[in-house]
């Protein structure tokens, strides 16, 4: 039977921008002072999941909000399970918007939608909520079952996945797909190490730092209080290629720009630029210390830099910086290619390090051979059938995704081949043609996977 995917998904277009707009209304960042039993996560993602409720109730979908971690949108019946897990908790809106980021912007001129989490994830899980809903409108969930599965914690380490398969004893997928990386599909994703500095160092004429929300945004701002301030303001005057501008007499703030923790090469580490800054003006050798190790993203100034052909290089984020009464704070998220030594990569930065190391988290690299793998060429016929895009590859990346956490999964789409979201970074947006496009990708992936071996 041939069905086109494109034909059925266009009558969605409307309502789901609609949908869209109103879920990029909700300010989803974890939020610690809201928390409650029900609410793990805090009011925003909370809201956030009784919006998704309504809507899948709505529209006929049996839900289950899993103690307020997840919420999984289902339908269909047989033996052969296909999931889908996007994201609704969103990282912090740093930066200086053009508008405000949690009052969605619609650029009809662009035919674009700005607002924090369009990309990053609510777009691509509103696509495939409406490709969900295509499927179970025109009777094509037949002999197989689909999970959309919305997480509220993707941004600070998956702990909601993890709830959702070790503590519910949820069910793994036959196959999956996480809609929250790039077209056309990826089959190896970089293992992801966060630790932390932490221990008492003082440090002369400084009296605080504070810089960065999270370990996986690149540092654009970062504030600092000095004492002999007039130290600063002729070294400053002297070097104008340092962006930093005075708040009072004593307090600056160091400018730089954000950009996703996988890719720090694309950002300007204020963070960084000021821990060298105040190392020289005020002679704090650990302070120059750290900022010649991490002014390379890569590692080469620790002599830890690794490579693979499939994966590429070591990266090194410095996310956290926090110092006051003289305790120092600097958390670091580190990725790596399937070859790289962890353990020793690790020793080697504490044997350099002016404070105690504490690994907060350890995710491995994940890898699924391209050519050898069923599910993953099925994904990459469908993309080709849905696009016509011969030209671009199946690929690897640094970016870390709910693919390592369930079974059988791989992160496709949904940011298309040559295209810019600003994920993690100011005035993140959605092409509202390439998320339309993306509704009937993803309908005919959840088909296709659902067909996929399954013996009637």
């Amino acid at each position: 039977m041939s069905i086109n995917f494109k034909e059925i998904c266009k009558k969605y277009e409307k309502e789901a921008l609609e949908t869209l707009i109103k879920n990029c209304s909700i300010d989803s960042v974890y939020d610690e002072k809201s928390i409650t039993s029900e609410h793990p996560y805090g009011k925003g993602v909370a809201e956030c999941f009784e919006f998704l409720k309504e809507l899948a109730i709505k529209d006929g979908f049996d839900v289950d909000m899993c103690d307020g971690h997840c919420i999984e949108i289902s339908c269909g019946s047989g033996k052969q399970l296909i999931s889908i897990f996007a994201h609704q908790d969103v990282v912090p809106a740093t930066g200086n918007w053009a508008h405000p980021p949690f009052e969605p912007f619609l650029n009809e001129e662009e035919n674009r939608l700005y607002a924090r989490g369009t990309s990053d994830d609510k777009g691509p899980g509103i696509a495939a909520y409406y490709a969900l809903k295509a499927l179970k409108d025109n009777n094509l969930i037949d002999n197989y079952r689909v999970k959309l599965v919305f997480g509220g914690d993707e941004e600070r380490g998956s702990s909601c996945l993890s709830y959702y398969f070790e503590k519910l004893k949820k069910e793994e997928p036959t196959y999956g797909f996480t809609p929250d990386a790039d077209f056309p599909l990826i089959y190896g994703e970089k293992g992801i190490v966060n630790y932390t500095y932490d221990g008492n160092l003082p440090l002369n004429n400084v009296i605080s730092i504070k810089a960065g929300l999270a370990s996986n945004i690149v540092i654009d701002s970062c504030i600092v209080e000095v004492e002999e301030p007039e130290k600063l303001d002729a070294y400053l005057a002297s070097d104008d290629k340092v962006k930093c501008k005075k708040i009072s007499n004593n307090k600056y703030e160091f400018v730089g720009k954000s950009a996703h923790g996988s890719t720090p090469e694309l950002g300007l580490n204020s963070g960084v630029i000021a821990l060298g800054v105040l190392g020289e003006v005020y002679n704090n050798p650990m302070l120059t210390l750290l900022c010649n190790e991490y002014s390379n993203v890569n590692g080469k100034n620790m002599h830890v830099y690794c490579e693979s052909k499939d994966m590429g290089k070591t990266t090194f984020n410095v996310g956290i910086i926090d110092y006051e009464n003289g305790h120092f704070k600097m958390v670091v998220n580190f990725r790596h290619p399937e070859n790289c030594d962890v353990d020793k990569t690790m020793g080697k930065i504490q044997e350099c390090s002016p404070l105690l190391i504490r690994e907060d988290s350890r995710a491995p690299y994940l890898y699924f051979d391209p050519e050898k793998t069923d599910f993953i060429k099925k994904l990459y016929e469908v993309y080709v059938e849905e696009t016509g895009d011969t030209k671009n590859k199946p690929m690897a990346i640094g970016g870390g995704t709910y693919a390592k956490e369930a079974k059988n999964t791989v992160a496709f789409g949904s940011c298309f081949p040559g295209k810019v979201d600003h994920i993690h970074e100011e005035n993140e947006k959605i092409d509202l043609n390439d998320f339309y496009s993306s509704i009937p990708i993803y309908a005919h992936a959840i088909y296709a996977l659902g067909k996929l071996n399954n013996e009637k």
